[in-house]
């Protein structure tokens, strides 16, 4: 069996190794999309994989650490492309996650990435 919880964050970022004159090496700013995924199996008594306000619980502080921010600011995030971002949080959450099974980032509504890890 397979959850999953949708997060939205706000934050700004530009890209640093684009050529100069790309839209993207300005300064601006998104309003991300991310959806963990987490696999196993259900518990017998509980009748769930994991409550979804412990999942909250464990992913808020992450959470917390992008939102409203300049993520190149961010230790690991000097280049954040949507790829990167996705492979930093997928190292925060993953050790308080073991079922963690892959993570959909969205930068737009058109447009993000999905890691299922290293």
């Amino acid at each position: 069996m397979i959850i999953y919880q949708h997060f939205t964050f706000d934050a700004a970022h530009f890209l640093p190794h684009v050529p100069e004159g790309h839209k993207c090496r300005n300064l601006h700013g998104h309003t991300y999309h991310l959806t963990l995924y987490i696999a196993g199996d259900v518990l017998e008594q509980e009748g769930w994989i994991l409550d979804f306000s412990d999942l909250k619980a464990i992913v808020a502080p992450v959470i917390g650490m992008l939102d409203h921010t300049l993520l190149n600011n961010i230790e690991g995030l000097e280049n954040p492309t949507a790829e990167l971002l996705a492979t930093w949080i997928w190292k925060k959450v993953k050790p308080l996650l073991p079922g963690l099974k892959k993570i959909e980032l969205k930068e737009t509504p058109s447009s993000g990435v999905i890691y299922e890890g290293e």
